[in-house]
């Protein structure tokens, strides 16, 4: 269970550094039917697991724009892990996430028949219109307590120290790109047990994410997910 509930919150955590509105954020589209496709490989360059996004639905209130994604992962042998749709609201320059819809509403309903009381929380990701580099930006984060039976677990995934380090372009399966690059510290806590990592970002305007490597905190590289598809 806490390896799942893992495995989620590093493809959203993912997904909302791709995820924005086209009048909130020139950096992203948000275009019913827009997909995006990301392979994760291991420090040496295999396989992992390839995750699907596609923009199902976007809907207009008031000054917000909401957004419906689908998401699909699926395991280096094709697998499907788990898939799940969840929402994001955009207005101004603020991307917000519905936490209650971050997990896979089986996974919710399962654990639910189980007697678990789940509470998901957490800091919006904010990403100004007008990047520039060494520009330093806001922290954000994600918590999730959950108590069976009087057992309790709390996960906790703080962003910090996120800086535009440089500009370049990058090059994937899904072409090149002039990007920023965006770098910022992540640190997870579960059941007292404390992992900091070392991220890479380059982010393209009009498209999103493009490239992102992680590294432990000794600089060694752990794992890069790169864009392979992309469609509006």
């Amino acid at each position: 269970m806490k390896k799942t509930a893992l495995l989620i919150f590093s493809l959203i955590l993912g997904t909302i550094s791709i995820t924005a509105q086209d009048n909130c954020s020139k950096y992203y589209p948000m275009i019913e039917g827009t997909t995006f496709e990301y392979t994760n490989t291991d420090k040496k360059g295999k396989t992992e697991g390839i995750t699907s996004y596609k923009i199902s639905d976007v809907s207009q209130n008031g000054g917000a724009t909401n957004a419906t994604f689908n998401l699909k992962y699926v395991d280096k042998k094709g697998k499907e892990v788990f898939s799940t749709a969840y929402n994001i609201t955009c207005d101004g320059n603020m991307v917000k996430i519905d936490y209650q819809s971050l997990f896979p509403s089986q996974m919710m309903q399962q654990y639910t028949d189980m007697g678990v009381e789940m509470d998901i929380s957490g800091t919006d990701i904010e990403l100004p219109n007008n990047l520039k580099v060494g520009q330093e930006l806001d922290d954000a984060n994600v918590s999730v307590s959950m108590n069976m039976s009087g057992i309790k677990m709390k996960m906790e995934v703080d962003q910090t120290e996120r800086v535009v380090k440089s500009k370049e372009s990058v090059t994937t399966a899904a072409g090149t790109f002039d990007c920023y690059v965006i770098t910022e510290t992540t640190r997870s806590k579960t059941m007292g047990a404390t992992q900091e990592m070392i991220s890479k970002l380059w982010l393209a305007e009009g498209v999103g994410m493009v490239k992102q490597e992680t590294y432990k905190k000794n600089g060694n590289l752990m794992s890069t997910t790169e864009l392979t598809k992309f469609s509006r």
